[in-house]
């Protein structure tokens, strides 16, 4: 009896319970909002979804900037849920919602990889995977998880596809990648390589009898219709990137940096996403090389996992040049555990025949460890946020006496600096969006916020001193400090204490020859017609695929098409009797 229950696999809908159970709380709590660095950040973005549904040309940052520079789905649907929960809530709907098809997703596909009670654990294993509590609670980055979790769950059909020239498979298949890229479309890129290569590979050897031309061809013809309708769904977003190439000066970013040199960043970016998964290191070895079918799944990780690393090794660097300074590395994290979470799973599977009870055990320390140390992390971390600061004060003095004719400036609020613009009708100079950037002020400067621009040396102050210069140019009238560091500089340039916040932490601090704030023209700004694709296309698209899932249920379809094959630990076993 005891036997049988180790031997099944566990229920994707209680996996999705499980994981309801363990992150709901946190996300009821707003644990986001308070922690992470980029939460309100994108709460911001769908706050003027909200407002200006059509319309992307956002004033309330850099005197003004194109919401098309990000892709749009994740915000839109929080700008839909605001309407019935508010904004804060409707971001922490989305982020369960990207949680749940992440697990949906890792199980669909490691099930193309491994057994089905594999597949199981390694769903589970996602729910209390490191790398997804520092990406929730920690980076914030709801775009990356989203649009990873949609990835995984397309990349079934791709398989179906390319191997069978079933057309559910390339429809779903197809539909489900239009909205990954409206979701993050960096994701989706690099995704493209590190997941579809595998996947491929498996086609060619699960082909059968059918020529190992006609599945190569189906699979271009299904990547060449998917970056057609990419470059439809995101026009608007490549139109701006071919009128605005990023070229300011590459801002630091700690993920880049040599982990070997700076034990805070190894823990940050190393041991807190990967947790007690490092312990299982040999294993994936063990069972990826040992296996052909699981080989490039192994080659995948492995990449990934170097990429992930930053500047410990110079291989990012030689692979992507000059984009090297301007990515950010977490995603890659994210991607080697995906890609692992397969072997992982059969590592455990492993495990539990052997030694059950005990198995369960040291297996549930596991989980509990890796994501109560991501959590735990958020209060030891020496690298904090400002995300819970009270900005209730700013905010009331903006929106009163005509205060919001005229711009503002925060200084020392770092990335609470989206909390007082969602809720002000003021502009400001600054902002949290690095990409958007066009004001000379700041893209000639290698500093990204002058909200924190101490914390970037000699660039971050001249590009604050260069700000204040020009001051009158902007109507640029109110700053907001809430570190006294820059209380000296503000002064000097002609600013005088006006009030005073929170016991004395919060200044406000007002220059009187400054006029009301007159808006700047842009080339940047999206005409008309791209405002409409902006606001129709990439939420169509996930709509679309709601509907096909609905209309077209594949469950027995996909159990069809996986090709059965004996699993890795038989082969461990006979080789254990020998």
């Amino acid at each position: 009896m005891e036997t049988t229950f180790f031997r099944r696999p566990i229920p994707l809908a209680a996996i999705l319970l499980l994981a309801v159970v363990v992150h709901g709380p946190l996300l009821l709590m707003e644990l986001p909002l308070n922690t992470s660095y980029d939460a309100n950040l994108h709460v911001f973005f769908a706050s003027h979804y909200a407002h200006h549904w059509f319309d992307p040309w956002n004033e309330k940052w850099f005197a003004g900037f194109s919401q098309t520079t990000y892709p749009p789905l994740a915000h839109y649907w929080i700008a839909i849920f605001s309407y019935v929960v508010g904004l804060r809530m409707a971001y922490m709907l989305v982020q369960m919602i990207a949680i749940l098809l992440l697990v949906a997703g890792v199980y669909r596909f490691a099930r193309l990889f491994v057994s089905e009670r594999a597949a199981s654990y390694a769903a589970l294993f996602t729910v209390f995977l490191g790398t997804v509590a520092f990406l929730v609670y920690s980076a914030g980055q709801l775009s990356t998880l989203l649009s990873a979790s949609i990835y995984l769950l397309a990349l079934p059909y791709f398989y179906q596809w390319s191997r069978t020239a079933h057309w559910r498979g390339l429809v779903k298949g197809v539909v489900l990648i239009l909205v990954a890229a409206s979701v993050h479309h960096v994701t989706l890129l690099f995704g493209s390589f590190l997941f579809a290569l595998p996947v491929l590979w498996l086609a060619l050897a699960d082909r059968g009898e059918r020529s190992v031309f006609a599945v190569l061809g189906r699979a271009v013809f299904f990547a060449v219709l998917a970056g057609i309708g990419v470059g439809v769904v995101l026009l608007p977003y490549w139109i701006a990137i071919l009128k605005h190439p990023i070229e300011q000066m590459p801002i630091p970013h700690a993920s880049r940096s040599n982990f070997l040199l700076n034990i805070n960043y190894a823990i940050n970016y190393f041991f807190i996403p990967y947790g007690a998964m490092i312990v299982a290191f040999p294993a994936i070895l063990w069972l990826g090389s040992a296996n052909r079918r699981l080989r490039p799944l192994l080659l995948g990780f492995w990449v990934a996992f170097l990429f992930g690393l930053g500047g410990t090794t110079p291989i990012p660097k030689w692979v992507f040049g000059r984009a090297f300074e301007i990515l950010t590395y977490e995603r890659f994290t994210l991607s080697a555990a995906v890609l692992a979470l397969p072997l992982v799973g059969l590592f455990a599977e492993y495990l539990l025949d052997r030694y059950r009870s005990a198995a369960v055990a040291g297996l549930a320390v596991c989980c509990v460890l890796t994501m109560g140390l991501a959590l735990g992390w958020l209060a030891w971390s020496p690298f904090k946020t400002l995300s819970s600061l009270n900005v209730d004060q700013v905010t009331d003095f903006l929106n009163r006496d005509g205060h919001d004719k005229y711009r503002y400036l925060t200084l020392g609020f770092g990335n609470a600096l989206p909390k007082v613009s969602t809720y002000t009708t003021a502009n400001s100079v600054d902002g949290e969006y690095n990409s958007a950037r066009l004001l000379p002020e700041m893209t000639r400067y290698g500093a990204a916020q002058l909200t924190s621009a101490k914390y970037f040396g000699t660039a971050g102050m001249e590009s604050l001193r260069a700000m204040l210069k020009h001051a009158n140019n902007y109507g640029l009238k109110f700053i907001f400090v809430h570190e006294p560091y820059y209380e000296p500089m503000v002064a000097f340039a002609g600013w005088r204490k006006v009030e005073t916040y929170d016991y004395g932490s919060v200044t406000v601090w007002s220059k009187d020859d400054v006029s009301p704030a007159r808006p700047i023209q842009s080339d940047a700004m999206p005409a008309p017609w791209e405002g409409l694709l902006w606001g129709t296309l990439p939420l169509g698209s996930s709509i679309l695929a709601i509907l096909l899932a609905l209309l077209f249920p594949d469950r027995a379809r996909v159990r069809e098409t996986v090709v059965e094959f004996p699993a890795p630990t038989e082969e461990i076993y006979a080789r254990e009797a020998r």
